[in-house]
């Protein structure tokens, strides 16, 4: 049986597809931030401290609500055992 296509002998003579090889380049930047790996784009500027100062912000403002939530709930904790040792004077 003949497939659509093939040769009469039965060996498929398609041409393969190259494969396209991957390149990797190293900017000493992390994984998550590629953004200067492009071919022909300006080399990525380093942040000043302004921009650092702003990150740090943001971040310790996402981080009071959590902190405040695990502080309250080891002083719940503490309290209760305080209590059911009989520690509590």
């Amino acid at each position: 049986m003949k497939k659509d296509g093939a040769a009469p002998d039965g060996k498929d003579n398609a041409p393969k597809k190259k494969e396209q090889k991957i390149i990797y380049i190293d900017d000493g930047s992390t994984i998550a931030d590629m953004s200067g790996t492009r071919k022909g784009a300006p080399p990525r500027k380093k942040s000043t401290m302004k921009e650092k100062w702003h990150t740090y912000i943001t971040t310790v403002k996402h981080m009071i609500l959590p902190l405040l939530v695990t502080l309250l709930a080891m002083t719940m904790v503490f309290v209760l055992l305080m209590l059911l040792t009989g520690q509590w004077t």
